[in-house]
């Protein structure tokens, strides 16, 4: 099976440092700080990289799922909102928002729906992220 790899460097201390966050396939390398990952700085943070990969993933559990039962998607197109709040032990993840939108040429919202919830369950990156709570808003662009 495959291994994926990326990496990260910090330079300084957390508030006035910075760092490079890189992909291992070369296809990705993004400033990140202290700002860009707890205010509005610029630059990515480990939070938009971990929504980036859970879009990604159901997008193609999504067409996955959808091709099987006979619905092959013309598009998917999934954003992930991943909350990270402060709490009592520090900072963690609580919840994360899929919304997709698909263009399904033929399927009922009812199936699409039911399908789009398997796709989340059996989505890899839904599954590793298990302990936050994963909402899905999904929505059917055409269909019968």
């Amino acid at each position: 099976m495959a291994i994926r790899k990326a990496c990260a460097a910090w330079e300084g201390n957390l508030e006035q440092g910075q760092g490079t966050m890189s992909l291992g396939t070369g296809g990705l390398e993004a400033p990140y700080s202290f700002t860009s990952r707890f205010e509005d700085g610029s630059g990515t943070n480990p939070e938009e990289l971990i929504g980036a990969a859970h879009a990604g993933c159901f997008s193609m559990a999504l067409a996955h799922e959808l091709g099987e039962a006979g619905h092959p998607p013309v598009r998917v197109a999934t954003t992930a909102k991943v909350h990270l709040e402060k709490s009592s032990d520090g900072f963690v993840i609580p919840k994360i928002e899929l919304e997709t939108e698909a263009d399904v040429p033929g399927v009922d919202d009812a199936t699409f729906q039911r399908i789009a919830q398997a796709a989340k369950q059996g989505c890899p990156v839904s599954k590793v992220l298990s302990a936050a709570d994963i909402s899905l808003n999904a929505r059917l662009l055409s269909g019968h």
